[in-house]
């Protein structure tokens, strides 16, 4: 069933979710509930931890560019768009060699100038975010949409801002181990998928509100 009351961000994360839920199905299927390791299968934990990390950075892209386009779409003018984001749009205008690009945000020119840099930074992310680590999803909202310090959301009972952001670098850190490493990585439970998992749902419901506050304050409307 789809969720009306979600992004769309979330629902493709949701949807993607469905493989590690399946892959933690074939788990039990082949080696049961019981306790102790089953190292025929931990091939199967290796890469549910590699796609947990991959969709996790898939989210934290598409809420970024659905916030910006939704910033966009509503904000009444230039004016209206978060401080942070006017400045870095200001810092890329001043870069440019000639003197007459502050007209580009004259009218609805702002409008293509904020388009063009979600395409620039789209293609800078697919260069170097590769490592969506608590640090790195930070700078993506800020200097996608101006929304700093995203990861101060990620918090609830028994878990801070601190721990949460500890945890997840622990997990994006083995994936980069397997990912480099193969089968002399670090072991990999499935236990450490269930929890690496689980905690990863909790940071998309997290960022995914903190990011609608951000876009309804910015541009009048939430994203749902």
């Amino acid at each position: 069933m789809v969720n009306a009351m979600a992004s769309n961000s979330r629902r493709a994360f949701d949807d993607n979710a469905k493989d590690i839920e399946r892959l933690l199905e074939i788990h039990t299927e082949y080696g049961g509930d019981g306790p102790g390791r089953r190292h025929r299968l931990e091939v199967l934990n290796k890469s549910a931890v590699v796609l947990i990390t991959a969709i996790w950075e898939a989210y934290c892209e598409d809420i970024t560019a659905e916030a910006l386009t939704h910033i966009v779409k509503h904000a009444t003018d230039h004016t209206g768009l978060p401080v942070e984001l006017q400045k870095k749009i200001a810092k890329d205008l001043k870069a440019k060699p000639h003197e007459l690009a502050v007209w580009d945000l004259a009218g609805d020119g702002w409008k293509s100038a904020v388009s063009k840099r979600l395409g620039e930074l789209t293609a800078e992310r697919n260069r170097r975010l590769n490592s969506p680590k608590s640090a790195a999803i930070d700078t993506l909202l800020l200097d996608g949409i101006g929304l700093s310090t995203a990861s101060h959301a990620w918090h609830w009972k028994g878990m801070s801002v601190e721990q949460a952001k500890k945890k997840l670098d622990h997990y994006i850190e083995l994936r980069g181990a397997i990912a480099h490493r193969g089968a002399s990585a670090s072991s990999c439970k499935k236990a450490h998928v269930e929890d690496f998992f689980e905690h990863v749902k909790v940071l998309v419901a997290k960022t995914g509100g903190k990011v609608n506050t951000f876009a309804k304050q910015a541009s009048g409307k939430p994203l749902w």
